[in-house]
């Protein structure tokens, strides 16, 4: 299964930032920087994009096609394992957008990290092994770290949240889309 934002994500991912107007947007799990481009392109001219990614080669792979895309003044490529990057970039870093593409089992850690603004998750279906009673959470890492996510959103009195499935060339998956920060929720 290809693991890259496939177009049709790419573009949603530009078409959300553009609807919001985000201007601070933070990706974890950066790859190749595709995904970074098409959100780096929806930002307004002052907006920037933090992405992080956990190996170094891949970084450098994506800063230079970050620059051939001519957004390395929007986009910084931060290198290390986002459970220590995140909490270095201080206690008042606040992001309008968040788009989590890494390490699934790591998902609620980073997802904990969102203050406010709208977070969008990657490959929360899984095609259906999430939602499998039969797959065991020692048996496959990825839908445990999905399962711990799902706990702790819906845990939340201030998180708003619904997953959204996708069909194409990645197969049968989804996101979740969350708007973190919501005072008197009111949950369907």
């Amino acid at each position: 299964m290809p693991i890259a934002v496939s177009a049709a994500q790419g573009k949603f991912l530009n078409l959300q930032i553009r609807a919001l107007g985000a201007k601070n947007v933070l990706e974890v799990g950066t790859l190749g920087g595709y995904s970074s481009i098409c959100m780096a392109r929806a930002l307004p001219e002052d907006g920037k994009l933090v992405t992080l990614e956990i190996d170094p080669h891949t970084a450098e792979v994506a800063r230079k096609n970050i620059e051939l895309a001519g957004l390395s003044g929007r986009v910084e490529v931060k290198v290390g394992p986002a459970a220590e990057v995140l909490p270095s970039l201080g206690p008042d870093h606040s992001f309008d957008f968040a788009f989590i593409d890494a390490d699934k089992i790591n998902n609620a850690l980073y997802f904990k990290e969102a203050q406010r603004g709208v977070v969008i998750v990657d490959n929360v279906v899984r095609r259906g092994r999430v939602a499998d009673e039969k797959i065991k959470d020692e048996d496959d890492s990825a839908a445990k770290g999905v399962r711990e996510l799902l706990r702790y959103v819906q845990s939340q009195p201030t998180v708003e949240a619904t997953t959204i499935a996708t069909v194409g060339e990645k197969g049968h998956d989804g996101f979740m889309y969350a708007i973190v920060g919501l005072r008197g929720s009111t949950r369907l």
